[in-house]
């Protein structure tokens, strides 16, 4: 996979009120036969009609409203948890309901499994997922986390289609990320992806180079320089946020003959408190880099 670590966290803000269910309220009738009942509503004014049916229409509303915070708060404490198989067991009931909020939340858990999933499985996840993304496309383009899945997964889908499949990939992985990075400017991940993605191009094996030239009219170009930006502007937005993203600044500037510096930041990721295994890969990948540059 070209862009192996394009996408490993996911740290978005949310803002998880505190919301009290409304209870239901219902008016006390006196018992009265079904003629008086009909007779009664046959002389009511029409408007009034009319607006009892906007008062219980408008209070549907707000219920209905209610309980899909109620349901995105939940999936969110379950995700921060870690129990990606409860969040998915609790959106996946609503798939098919074009809500936005929970298309790219149950995309983005389902990528999540798919990350320690058998290879038969993992492709199935990949294509589920990347599916309810491009569907959550299409209704709100301007979401930033749709945005960011659809790179995320266009990504991962085009690298299971083969080497080929993924170059022709490459301008569309990159616009998705852009486009996310408009929506919000001050997420590290997504500029740390973006600079991620613009190591990679500039890094290319030459027969990677022969295919992409091959298969554009201009092949994707990027440099070392414009990675180096991206991936100080994300430590900037937020410091010391991803131990790979410090890992990618010692290994840019070391790409950048900055030597210097990259030492700093490799020494940073050796030091950088581990969290989970992903962390771990890092420190260990600069302590190498750095053993070899000392040596």
């Amino acid at each position: 996979m070209l862009l192996q670590r394009l996408y490993r966290i996911t740290r978005c803000s949310r803002d998880l009120r505190r919301i009290i269910p409304c209870k239901n309220i219902h008016s006390t009738f006196k018992k009265e036969s079904n003629v008086q009942a009909v007779g009664k509503l046959w002389v009511t004014s029409p408007f009034i009609i009319m607006g009892m049916w906007s008062v219980t229409k408008t209070k549907n509303e707000e219920e209905t409203q209610v309980a899909g915070q109620v349901l995105i708060a939940k999936a969110d404490v379950l995700f921060d948890q870690g129990d990606y198989k409860g969040v998915y067991d609790l959106l996946s009931k609503y798939e098919d309901s074009k809500d936005v909020e929970i298309l790219w939340r149950l995309s983005r858990v389902i990528y999540k499994m798919s990350e320690t999933a058998n290879d038969v499985e993992a492709r199935k996840l990949i294509y589920h997922g990347y599916d309810l993304v491009r569907v959550a496309l299409g209704i709100q383009e301007d979401h930033f986390a749709v945005q960011k899945w659809m790179s995320v997964f266009l990504n991962s889908k085009s690298s299971l289609d083969g080497t080929k499949a993924h170059l022709k990939e490459l301008y569309n992985i990159k616009k998705h990320m852009l486009r996310a990075s408009e929506l919000n400017p001050t997420d590290a991940t997504t500029l740390y992806m973006l600079g991620y993605w613009c190591y990679e191009i500039s890094n290319l094996a030459w027969y990677q180079r022969k295919i992409a030239s091959a298969l554009f009219t201009e092949p994707p170009t990027s440099s070392f320089e414009e990675a180096l930006m991206y991936h100080k502007n994300a430590e900037e937005v937020d410091p010391n946020f991803y131990s790979h993203n410090l890992l990618m600044l010692g290994k840019t500037y070391l790409k950048l003959d900055r030597k210097e510096e990259a030492i700093k930041y490799l020494k940073k990721t050796v030091e950088y408190p581990a969290k989970n295994d992903d962390d771990q890969k890092a420190k260990q990948e600069a302590q190498k880099i750095l053993s070899s540059i000392s040596g």
